[in-house]
């Protein structure tokens, strides 16, 4: 298991995986207790509640097992890892962009954290790669799909 790639998350992200899979667990008797159900009321070939009964198991035990994967080679990256002023996973990064002449802040995230629409980037897309490592007053370049980007960071601080 050394070999093997580990995702960064920070301790929100992580628990947010952790209660999703209890979630999902705790539903196995409710949709094993559908498909009984559903068994009961006969011919199986023609049974739409059986079908979808045993398609909605066939979802949640694919999600448990991602969720099991992800969980198992996580890396949570804890308060103390943290470089004061240093932009990584689990900072808020105020930035210029300096093409579009606006202030933007940016959650860094680890990559099953993201949310774009929310100002949450991964520390692996483009931005958040570029962004990484480096403290306020610095200027970054950002080779973007959409083209060349500029920013300057404004400032860094410990997401709340």
């Amino acid at each position: 298991m050394e070999n093997e790639k580990r995702t960064q998350y920070t301790e929100e992200g992580f628990e947010k995986l952790v209660t999703e899979l209890e979630a999902l667990k705790a539903r196995r008797p409710e949709i094993k207790a559908a498909i009984a159900e559903a068994r009961a009321f006969g011919d199986l070939s023609e049974n739409s509640e059986y079908d979808e009964a045993k398609n909605e198991q066939a979802k949640v035990e694919s999600r448990i097992a991602e969720l099991e994967y992800l969980i198992n080679h996580a890396e949570i990256i804890k308060e103390e890892q943290y470089k004061s002023g240093v932009v990584n996973i689990g900072t808020v990064v105020k930035v210029y962009d300096v093409a579009e002449d606006e202030e933007i802040e940016y959650s860094i995230v680890g990559p099953n954290e993201a949310n774009p629409l929310m100002g949450k980037i991964s520390d692996q897309s483009p931005i958040g790669r570029a962004l990484i490592g480096n403290k306020k007053g610095a200027e970054v370049t950002v080779e973007a799909p959409a083209g060349e980007m500029k920013f300057k960071i404004l400032d860094v601080q410990r997401a709340k």
